[in-house]
């Protein structure tokens, strides 16, 4: 079963102080936190995929009616697109499972090196269904 754990760039259960307010140490110690996450879930064979997104003023919207040139413009956006910090996709045995690995990741330190408990959206990846071809 596949699921995607979503990050945000919102406030955490335990820290509303944005991450460009935080020293550089504690801005490496989380990302040191992220990545053996990471490298947890790559040895236990249950990492499919996780990247760290760019922030929203670099991201683009397109809207096409497939006829005519592109719209792209810089916003505006989703609520949720302007929050959408990385994610994990995970390949595991039971949703039981995704909602441990979450909530380990949701426990990240940040400033003083305490738990944010940064709010982690849980999600099953929905498989299309193959084609008679």
């Amino acid at each position: 079963m596949k699921y995607m754990l979503l990050k945000t760039y919102s406030p955490a259960a335990y820290c509303d102080t944005p991450i460009n307010e935080w020293t550089p140490e504690e801005i490496e110690a989380h990302i040191d936190f992220q990545r053996a996450l990471g490298a947890e879930l790559a040895k236990s064979g249950e990492l499919v995929d996780a990247q760290g997104l760019a922030g929203p003023d670099e991201a683009r919207l397109v809207s096409s009616d497939g006829r005519s040139a592109a719209v792209v413009t810089d916003g505006p956006f989703p609520e949720t697109k302007e929050f959408l910090a990385g994610y994990w996709i995970v390949d595991v045995e039971s949703p039981e499972r995704a909602l441990e690995i979450a909530a380990q990741a949701s426990a990240a330190p940040g400033p003083g090196g305490k738990p944010i408990g940064e709010f982690i959206e849980v999600r099953a990846v929905m498989s299309a269904p193959a084609s008679d071809a």
